[in-house]
């Protein structure tokens, strides 16, 4: 008996003894002959492995990975994606040259023997003996085919591939135990199909369609003689027999491939020696893979669809579950994005700012009483080059958003209004408002403490002009900052955080909003989709709809087509319609006549509010028809830029507003996205105007108190007590005390008052 060697090993012959016993192995378990467990012939050398009968019985086929296809809502490609570029097809599908010039070059007894060729065997035992391992393992395409089925299983886990290839007599016992399986539950044909669907042929390409359409930009049906030799020769070393990188030692390769048909008589020697002679003629399709290659700008919106998939329970209980399943892929994923919508946000927001300038823009469309969104874009492309980013500036940080949003400046005030105004304070509600003041202090807490102002912090408004009193309409269209601080220290924040809640409204990175007075002023960063979700609110009369991105999934499993169930938009009563009504009539005034004029659409109703932050860091325009909202930010990602003389979109502005830049974004970006559409109205109620009751023009006789602002005019004087004639001549400044308080009211400029100003009881600019 030949003796081990010093190391402990065993000797060439004995390895030669132990491959061949696990042949003669697994041909009497195909014949139905019960031997000991291969342990006991001492099989187990070399790469432990349990007795041969301890195998789990039944091999359990992969769902085999391969392309995801993301859709519009149109049915219109968005982009594919995928952990292996895949396409399974039915061996029907597969060129006959193909399944030919595989089982030449890879097994050419296919046909003739079980799942093990003995022949092959005993031709691979003398160079496995000399190197005393497996350097030769005559496997038949079965045993590959098994291979393949644990490489798949691997995924992208290094140790698993390392496993699942690794060359020990181990592995080899487990793939002949399941080879067997294999030829007697599938056949000869199917498991060619399953072979030619998995195997990897380079150039990122995972079975034959995925190679035909990489190599040739066809169909694997179409595949012709010298087309399938090169794509046969290529399995053995993808990467030494690339034909993109090493044409030569590809064309050799394949005219092996070609003369070995020809020696099986698979084709006549005159057709190998013409094949020979023909150019490899590559018509090479590059990869697209991922949401880098989106259509339509629509690469972060893809991202986002990706990153719902991977954190919504719907498709798995675990984070690693979803991405097992999305890696798996075979998925065709239908979404919300409507392209016309799409392709007015993308192009809007490339006339208006451009991907070099210093500043970003960002939009996000969404559908009022569905939470559809519509549309998702920015200026800076998705990428990794300059001026591109991967950070989708729309959404969450858990979504592939930036780590906290941005501040929302006065877009935020509406919030405030409608707690107030929830709770019971009504439209008319008016405050001193004074240019500038300390935050009111104590502020009451939700949890019964108290916010106290110990740094004396002060709040003014955009100009030294804007001095109150105000009611709120007005003070809504001309965003007076000093209003809305006495508005949410009258109410307390508990009211506030309340209506936010219902409007699922928080920071950027998913935390609740913090309980100061600060926050009626937009200082907490927000993302234009929760800003746009929450202003389809009251586009919706007060009803809030989650947000949702997929509308449908499939996935393929063998030719079947599975459905997935996908998450599902809930709608909750944020607020009473009449609150919501409210607020409608309210923003309809700012894009009326207040701060957002510029953003007013001309063919339809529409409402909104703008926003700017302090050193103008940020600005924003969010707003909505009946039927469609949308949020606009536009600033530094980074909030390291101030946007004072600075050029965005080949326009210079001294001083950037929520108007100005932002505003008209919206404005095309709607206007484009609702073409066609029906024109739909709110239900606006009756907010009397301020000067409309209490603020006439007191005239010469000391009986008016007029505090005329914009409708006071004639009648408001003689409301007031006065015998004038509305503002023709001068009001004493020592006008008496009286302060009518009307029960109608009159439109805004019924009757136009005058313009002095102060001497005409601090008369405003319209009567």
């Amino acid at each position: 008996m030949p003796k081990k060697r010093s190391g402990g090993g065993l000797s060439a012959t004995q390895q030669a003894a132990k491959f061949l016993g696990v042949s003669v192995l697994a041909g009497a378990v195909m014949a139905g002959i019960a031997l000991p467990a291969a342990g006991a012939l001492g099989l187990a050398a070399k790469g432990s492995v349990q007795g041969f009968d301890d195998i789990p019985a039944n091999l359990k086929s992969p769902q085999l990975s391969q392309r995801t296809r993301i859709l519009d809502s149109q049915g219109n490609q968005i982009a594919q994606v995928y952990s292996r570029d895949r396409t399974v097809v039915d061996l029907k599908e597969i060129s006959p040259y193909m399944q030919k010039a595989i089982v030449a070059i890879e097994d050419s007894r296919y046909y003739q023997h079980g799942a093990i060729d003995l022949k092959g065997v005993l031709r691979a035992l003398n160079k496995n003996a000399v190197s005393g391992g497996v350097a030769q393992g005559a496997s038949t395409l079965t045993q590959q085919l098994v291979k393949n089925y644990f490489i798949e299983e691997a995924g992208d886990d290094p140790t698993k591939v390392a496993q699942a290839t690794q060359q020990t007599l181990g592995r080899k016992v487990k793939e002949l135990k399941y080879a067997i399986q294999l030829e007697e539950k599938l056949g000869k044909k199917k498991i060619l199909e399953n072979y030619l669907n998995i195997t990897f042929f380079g150039e990122q390409a995972y079975g034959i369609e995925a190679a035909s359409q990489r190599y040739f930009s066809q169909h694997a049906k179409n595949l012709n003689l010298p087309q399938s030799a090169l794509l046969a020769g290529i399995v053995q070393s993808p990467s030494r027999y690339d034909p993109v990188n090493d044409e030569a030692e590809a064309t050799k390769r394949r005219n092996v491939v070609l003369e070995r048909m020809a020696q099986l008589g698979d084709i006549s020697q005159a057709e190998a020696d013409k094949a020979k002679e023909a150019p490899l003629g590559l018509h090479v399709t590059q990869p697209k893979n991922g949401c880098i290659t989106a259509a339509k700008g629509a690469g972060f919106f893809c991202k986002y669809v990706e990153n719902v998939f991977l954190t919504d329970p719907t498709f798995g209980k675990t984070r690693e579950a979803r991405a097992k399943l999305w890696n798996q892929g075979g998925l065709t994923i239908r979404t919300t994005l409507e392209p016309q919508a799409q392709d007015s946000v993308q192009t809007s927001i490339k006339d208006h700012v451009y991907k070099a300038d210093s500043v970003a823009a960002a939009a996000t469309l969404v559908e009022p009483g569905t939470g559809k969104i519509l549309a998702m874009g920015q200026s800076k492309p998705y990428g990794y080059n300059k001026n591109e980013t991967e950070y989708n500036f729309s959404v969450d940080r858990d979504y592939g958003g930036s780590n906290y949003g941005f501040p929302t400046g006065s877009t935020f005030k509406p919030f405030v209004a409608a707690a107030a105004i929830e709770g019971g304070k009504p439209a008319t509600q008016e405050y001193s408002a004074p240019y500038k003041m300390n935050y009111p202090s104590p502020v009451q807490q939700c949890d019964g403490k108290q916010w106290v102002n110990t740094e004396n912090e002060q709040v003014e408004n955009e100009s030294e002009s804007e001095v109150g009193p105000y009611q709120m309409k007005k003070a809504m269209a001309k965003s007076i900052n000093t209003y809305f601080v006495q508005l949410i220290s009258d109410i307390g924040l508990c009211p506030v955080v309340k209506m936010t809640d219902a409007l699922h409204v928080h920071q950027g990175d998913g935390s609740k909003l913090p309980q100061t007075p600060s926050i009626a002023l937009g200082a907490i960063g927000l993302s234009p989709l929760t800003m746009a979700s929450a202003y389809a609110t009251f586009a919706d009369r007060g009803m809030y709809c989650t947000p949702v991105a997929i509308e449908s999934i499939t996935q393929k499993v063998g030719n079947e087509q599975k459905s997935l169930a996908v998450p599902k938009s809930t709608c909750s009563r944020a607020m009473s319609e009449k609150t919501a009504d409210t607020i409608n009539t309210l923003l309809r005034g700012v894009v009326d006549s207040g701060t957002g004029q510029e953003a007013g659409l001309d063919d339809r109703e529409s409402a909104g509010k703008t926003g700017t932050t302090d050193s103008r860091k940020n600005a924003w325009f969010v707003g909505y028809t009946p039927n469609l909202a949308g949020a606009v930010w536009v600033g530094s990602a980074k909030q390291n830029i101030e946007m004072t003389n600075i050029t965005i979109g080949g326009v210079f502005h001294s001083e950037v507003y929520g108007a100005d830049t932002p505003g008209p974004i919206w404005k095309d970006a709607m206007t484009g996205a609702l073409e066609g559409k029906q024109s739909e109205s709110f239900n606006l109620i009756n907010i009397p105007d301020e000067d409309d009751h209490d603020k006439g023009n007191g005239n010469g006789d000391g009986n008016g108190h007029g505090r005329g602002d914009d409708t006071g005019g004639l009648i408001g004087g003689l409301i007031g007590g006065g015998t004038g004639d509305g503002g023709t001549t001068d009001g004493s400044t020592t006008a008496g005390t009286t302060t009518p308080n009307p029960t109608f009211s009159f439109p805004d400029g019924f009757i136009q008052g005058n313009e002095n100003g102060g001497n005409n009881g601090n008369g405003g600019n319209r009567g």
